[in-house]
């Protein structure tokens, strides 16, 4: 836990029928050159469109093929998004961009404003303001780690006394939006509050019995169906499951078989070369290889980078010391191992016995070492 970033919420987007989307917004009586700025995600590429305010108000109009998690800024002085920083004043509100129209209104800051027209983000505000205060928890976390003397950031008894603590914010946001969902079965939002409870990889008794208790209505849509596959393929690749072979070719070319592991425990490792938090992982990859590699134990890594990513792969396996067997398809999100292993987000690993059983999952940090450490002893 070098860094520690402690994160708020999933914003995922969900797949439906096109969205025609409005926002009509009223904030106090504020004009030029004041402007709102609308930030989002479109087909892989961010958004940002803008508004000039008039006695306050401003509007949006577009279409997109997702109920999309979007942020309106309110730039008070006109100087533009990127030139916002934490000394300017940051006035911000979430919103999903949805199909009609959203009525924004608020006689002091856009923070503020409430929202009607359109039921999810309705639903929307009614579940932040559940999660505000344990969310300001959070930030309050992450703001005291990043004020900490260097020194402290260094010590395993200060960062273990935030961990403790995220979790303890993390079990009480759980509990929230379980509630939530509870009293909301039919609500989209509900299935967002899953999302954040499950996470990108969904599986478990406990996750399959709240899906089951949304309604019909969200169980049966399209995102809803996408999500039950996860949970359907997660069982496939659960503790105790057989691990699914497959075979990818190394950087060279030559083929290899996970099954021609059997005999040994194999770490296998989903990353990509452009993804942050696999790269700040590797480290704690490495040791663990440099510690067990003469117990019977060895990793391959299989990585999501894309078809024109091969020199950036290679590049980060020789810059990380990553000194075991690596294989691609060079597919990207499509790697045919990853689908099989229902990978939607990196890292993940699984663990695997000698037999060829996945005996643990998703061990990163100080959990890999401790469980490694247990196993060898």
């Amino acid at each position: 836990m070098k860094k520690l970033i402690f994160t708020l919420l999933l914003s995922p987007l969900f797949l439906q029928a096109q969205q025609n989307f409005k926002i009509q917004g009223k904030i106090a009586n504020i004009g030029s050159p004041a402007k709102v700025f609308l930030t989002y995600s479109k087909e892989g590429a961010q958004v940002a469109d803008s508004a000039l305010l008039k006695d306050g108000a401003f509007s949006f109009s577009g279409t997109t093929d997702l109920i999309t998690y979007a942020t309106l800024v309110l730039d008070y002085k006109g100087v533009g998004i990127g030139n916002l920083n934490r000394k300017t004043k940051i006035d911000v509100l979430p919103v999903y961009l949805v199909e009609g129209t959203t009525v924004l209104k608020s006689a002091d800051s856009l923070s503020k404003a409430v929202a009607t027209g359109t039921r999810i983000n309705e639903d929307g505000q009614r579940y932040s303001k559940l999660l505000k205060s344990v969310n300001e928890k959070i930030v309050e976390l992450n703001r005291e780690y990043e004020n900490a003397a260097p020194e402290k950031k260094t010590s395993e008894e200060f960062l273990q006394g935030l961990q403790s603590r995220y979790d303890g914010y993390q079990q009480e946001r759980a509990e929230i939006n379980k509630k939530f969902i509870k009293e909301n079965p039919d609500s989209f939002i509900s299935f967002m509050a899953l999302y954040t409870i499950a996470g990108q990889s969904p599986e478990g008794p406990e996750v399959e019995a709240i899906f089951n208790s949304l309604s019909p209505s969200i169980r049966e849509s399209r995102e809803a169906a996408a999500f039950k596959k996860a949970l359907d393929n997660s069982k496939r690749t659960s503790i105790g499951a057989m691990a699914i072979d497959f075979t990818q070719a190394d950087p060279q070319g030559k083929l290899v078989k996970l099954s021609g592991f059997r005999g040994k425990y194999v770490l296998l490792d989903f990353w990509a070369s452009w993804c942050g938090p696999c790269r700040q992982e590797n480290p704690n990859v490495v040791k663990a290889f440099n510690t067990y590699k003469d117990k019977n134990f060895t990793i391959l890594s299989v990585s999501l980078d894309r078809e024109n990513g091969k020199e950036a792969w290679l590049r980060a396996i020789d810059n990380d010391k990553l000194t075991w067997t690596h294989v691609s398809d060079l597919k990207f999100w499509n790697n045919e191992a990853a689908v099989k292993y229902g990978i939607r987000s990196i890292p993940q690993n699984f663990l695997i016995d000698p037999s060829g059983k996945i005996i643990a999952k998703n061990l990163r940090g100080e959990e890999l070492q401790s469980f490694l450490s247990d196993l060898f002893k």
